[in-house]
């Protein structure tokens, strides 16, 4: 059987539609060995790596699925290194929290900037400059705390 150029855009259409790894490699395997295709035929083809259409023969062969594990790759979060970094900003900002004055939300406000609590932390918790984060990840951190930090809106007198 021939692959008209329809059916080569079909079948590569089809193999991108497959949520995972594993089943998208059984779907590539199946079809080299439905068309009788190498893995350069395939490469040229559908424009399949061959690093994955190998290990997906190799799959089908030993009836084993390798996983992919995409959440374990990528840069470690700052508590990773610091186990007590959110600890101890919790306790620098304890005591520069406000409540929102019109008690609408039950959002905590911080009085005090990022730079400000990367600067205690190395003040008062015995930190090195080089070994904590940036000031944007200290602003992502406390936003994650459930801190804002924005300035606490005083209370206007409404408008008649």
């Amino acid at each position: 059987m021939s692959l008209t150029p329809a059916m080569c855009a079909f079948i590569r259409q089809t193999a991108r539609s497959f949520p995972t790894g594993v089943a998208r490699r059984r779907y590539m395997a199946q079809t080299l060995e439905t068309f009788r295709l190498s893995q350069r035929e395939a490469q040229q083809r559908f424009g399949w790596a061959r690093n994955t259409l190998r290990k997906a023969l190799q799959e089908s062969r030993t009836g084993i699925a390798c996983l992919d594990a995409f959440r374990l790759r990528g840069r470690k979060p700052a508590e990773f290194h610091l186990p007590r970094l959110l600890d101890d900003i919790r306790d620098v900002v304890k005591d520069h929290v406000q409540a929102d004055p019109t008690f609408q939300t039950t959002r905590l406000y911080c009085r005090l900037t990022a730079a400000q609590v990367r600067r205690q932390l190395i003040a008062r918790k015995g930190y090195a400059h080089e070994e904590l984060p940036s000031i944007e990840t200290i602003t992502n951190k406390l936003n994650g705390l459930g801190f804002r930090l924005r300035k606490v809106a005083k209370c206007r007198p409404q408008k008649k």
